[in-house]
């Protein structure tokens, strides 16, 4: 990000040993974010049922610190509970915090598909700046969201619904998701879910770098369709365990969108019920008896030291895509364990892919 945005990033960092502005209710909030104090704290704060933690217009170099315990009423509702927007800020977690959703009111085992109306968590809006060090628990459904960001850094950050795993009553709990969004890195952290670790449905020079994701849905392009684009996407040096698939491309079928430019590389996957690796044209469903379509070129693939294993019922590698999607591919991986052999299609010319075995 430049030189200037690490001089930035070091000045907030040092303005957050200075003074604060402490936040205990949501009555306070308004005047914090106006204030001449560039440094809020919330602290252990209970958000009202049915009320949005509204962090929207951060003022340039504010330093916001999650403190304490932060919990939120309960109501059927949309959400989100948390939203943060703003330009050159620093959003942080001092050591002991919990944004703690209590996700567990909600849980029904239908996620968004039905029962009890469910709020997203946190949604991020930011432009160069800095999300590190937050610990975020038991989200009712979609946990951590960054739409229309620019220049946005996302480190050592804890995802932790493990608590949904429990009779299997939580779903669509997805982890990080970054949409219409340039320069956004997400590195050094944990996921434990119910559905996508991560998921880009659309953006450009997106990373996704040193992250370890347990119980969901693995590594996600898309959804594609709606004439989405995924340019220069890397994902590297990550984990994948216990989850439904290791790493995917999903396109909508019959619906425009490209996905060019992205690197899987140094993944290493263990014990994938599913997919270990999964590319298909004809989603919503993901079976070889649903012809695919070709609205979603995808060029420029890598796909390099890609590890692990598979369940028995699952398979290790499928493939299915019309004639003429994929072009100028690179394939090395090495998922074995998968007792299912799914015919594969769509392939370039000329590449070997252990695809069906």
């Amino acid at each position: 990000m430049g030189s200037n945005y690490a001089l930035f990033v070091c000045i907030s960092l040092m303005m957050s040993a200075t003074s604060a502005v402490d936040v205990h209710n949501i009555q306070e909030l308004a005047a914090a974010k106006k204030g001449s104090d560039k440094f809020i704290s919330i602290k252990n704060l209970h958000v009202p049922a049915g009320v949005t933690l509204d962090l929207e217009n951060l003022q340039p170099d504010t330093v916001l610190e999650f403190a304490g315990r932060v919990t939120f009423g309960f109501k059927e509702w949309t959400g989100p509970l948390v939203r943060i927007a703003g330009k050159k800020v620093t959003i942080k977690g001092k050591p002991g915090h919990v944004i703690d959703g209590e996700g567990a009111r909600w849980w029904d085992g239908k996620g968004g598909a039905g029962g009890k109306v469910k709020p997203k968590f946190m949604r991020l809006k930011l432009d160069d700046s800095v999300v590190q060090d937050l610990h975020v628990k038991n989200a009712p459904v979609q946990m951590f969201t960054a739409n229309n960001c620019k220049n946005l850094v996302i480190t050592n950050v804890n995802l932790d619904n493990e608590d949904a795993h429990k009779n299997r009553i939580g779903r669509n709990t997805d982890g990080f998701g970054v949409g219409d969004s340039k320069n956004v890195t997400v590195q050094n952290s944990r996921v434990y879910n119910q559905d996508d670790c991560f998921c880009c449905g659309s953006g450009v020079d997106i990373k996704f770098i040193n992250n370890i994701c347990i119980g969901g849905n693995g590594i996600s392009i898309g959804s594609m369709g709606s004439n989405r684009v995924v340019e220069k996407l890397t994902v590297r040096k990550c984990k994948v365990i216990s989850s439904f698939n290791g790493i995917r491309i999903k396109a909508r079928k019959g619906e425009k969108s490209s996905v060019s430019d992205v690197t899987f590389d140094d993944i290493e996957i263990k014990d994938i019920q599913h997919n270990g690796i999964i590319i298909h044209g004809n989603y919503p469903t993901w079976h070889p008896t649903d012809e695919p379509t070709a609205q979603c070129p995808i060029k420029n693939l890598v796909v390099n030291n890609v590890r692990g294993t598979v369940q028995k019922g699952g398979s290790n590698v499928w493939i299915w895509l019309a004639n003429g999607a994929a072009s100028n591919w690179k394939w090395n991986s090495n998922v074995t364990g998968g007792g299912k052999k799914l015919a594969c299609k769509g392939i370039p010319a000329g590449l070997k892919v252990p695809c069906g075995k």
